[in-house]
């Protein structure tokens, strides 16, 4: 499966990243620092949303094509989800 699209989108992020780092050394005031963070948790939630979907729709689909490879995807996506919890 192939992500390389998401790549531009994960450079920005990079990139608002390297920035708050700077508002740091800048000793920019905390909301504003704030307001950054959750833009860039923004963007990786995106991002997240995206590799999901991918997944859900080429291996999970793929896999009912098989009892014991629709059984282990299932529990793949139960663990995972269990990760979640935000």
């Amino acid at each position: 499966m192939d992500h390389s699209d998401n790549l531009p989108r994960l450079n920005r992020i990079l990139g608002q990243v390297e920035g708050i780092k700077k508002m740091i050394d800048d000793k920019r005031y905390c909301t504003d620092i704030l307001m950054q963070l959750r833009a860039v948790r923004s963007a990786l939630k995106s991002v997240e949303s995206n590799i999901l979907q991918k997944h859900l729709h080429h291996c999970v689909a793929q896999s009912f094509n098989s009892d014991s490879e629709k059984d282990k995807k299932i529990e793949e996506l139960k663990m995972l989800f269990d990760k979640y919890n935000d």
